[in-house]
């Protein structure tokens, strides 16, 4: 199923213009990180995204259907939406709340089954939340709460999830937690699309990232061309430093930010519009070395060499039964950024080791 907002625009009744002109696509088992500073619209953009805020120009379709044609029945049978979790709550059990994501899948009149309790069931156990499942969600913690939440999307069995700030309030092992779930479902088919004040999270973990900025910028496209120092700095106003962690069985996309930059010097024209720019000059010859120690990851492994194919000029793979793995030496002669996000894709990959060894020139 494919996701699409063509030219969406939104003001409020003050005269604003929050959203202007926006337009992307998610296509089936994609992840979309949206990120921009406050103000910049990113809640706002979801509403309008699911018809919670009518667009004033533009439209939202699934699979090219615009969804404003769509009962709410209908609509969340394909689509789960994740708030974040503030405000009042219900009184009701952990259990009983996620329970309720299933209520798309049963008619009006009808009663869940032993089938959606055993998915809810298997939804906790997942996320960790098996212990808390008699737990009144009043009781909970906001990142307790939040998790729920996420479980309740989850159990509804989505064809595209959308998460408003799913890791806010969240202690690290719980946000870790949650985006290996999101990957996870990604790797089941399922759409994700999420709002982050976490640059690299986005860049470690999505396909897709839309960013925008409080002047009514916006830029679209693959994660790690929209990701950039120059972008951070038009959209956030702050000097980073983009670079790879590595470790003994992977390479990882980081994030530093360095200093803020003055309000009036990122008003200034010489710091330029946001782009979708991969560095084409900066071309590397390298080899990217793969272990597969999960034979289930082996289709998701090929499918990301394809896509970067144009890049690939020589390829070889070999099993070793010895200790059960599958070892596959690709050479490339890419751009680096385009060279460390595939590396770093394939390490998000359950039993995927991958590694890349650059030429000296």
């Amino acid at each position: 199923m494919t996701f699409e907002v063509k030219n969406g625009s939104f003001g409020y009744p003050n005269g604003r213009k929050v959203l202007d002109r926006i337009s992307f696509r998610v296509k089936k088992g994609e992840m979309l990180a949206i990120l921009g500073p406050n103000g910049a619209g990113k809640t706002t953009l979801l509403r309008c995204m699911m018809g919670f805020l009518q667009w004033h120009e533009g439209e939202s379709l699934l699979d090219g259907r615009n969804i404003a044609s769509m009962n709410q029945r209908e609509l969340f049978s394909k689509v789960a939406y994740v708030p974040q979790a503030k405000g009042a709550v219900m009184s009701a059990s952990v259990k009983d709340m996620v329970l309720l994501g299933r209520s798309s899948r049963y008619s009006i009149f009808g009663k869940p089954g032993e089938k959606d309790r055993q998915i809810v069931a298997a939804t906790l156990e997942k996320l960790g939340l098996s212990h808390l499942a008699e737990c009144s969600c009043a009781e909970l913690s906001g990142g307790e709460l939040q998790m729920v939440l996420i479980a309740r999307a989850i159990a509804s069995e989505p064809q595209i999830i959308i998460l408003d700030e799913p890791e806010s309030n969240l202690d690290f092992k719980n946000q870790l937690i949650v985006l290996k779930t999101l990957h996870a479902l990604t790797e089941q088919g399922i759409s994700c699309i999420f709002n982050t004040h976490y640059p690299v999270h986005a860049l470690r973990h999505a396909d897709k990232a839309l960013l925008l900025d409080k002047k009514g910028g916006v830029c679209f496209g693959d994660a790690y061309e929209v990701i950039t120092q120059e972008n951070m700095r038009s959209a956030f106003g702050v000097e980073t430093a983009i670079g790879q962690v590595e470790t003994p069985t992977n390479q990882y996309f980081d994030i530093i930010a360095i200093d803020t930059i003055p309000e009036e010097t990122t008003q200034e024209s010489e710091a330029g519009p946001m782009t979708q720019t991969a560095n084409t000059e900066n071309t590397r010859l390298a080899i990217l070395g793969i272990i597969i120690e999960n034979r289930d990851s082996a289709d998701r492994v090929n499918a990301m060499l394809h896509e970067y194919g144009e890049y690939i000029i020589g390829r070889m793979g070999m099993p070793y039964p010895a200790r059960s793995v599958n070892i596959i030496s690709v050479i490339m002669d890419a751009p680096e950024t385009a060279i460390s996000n595939l590396s770093g894709k394939l390490g998000q990959l359950q039993g995927v080791s991958a590694k890349v060894t650059y030429s000296k020139r």
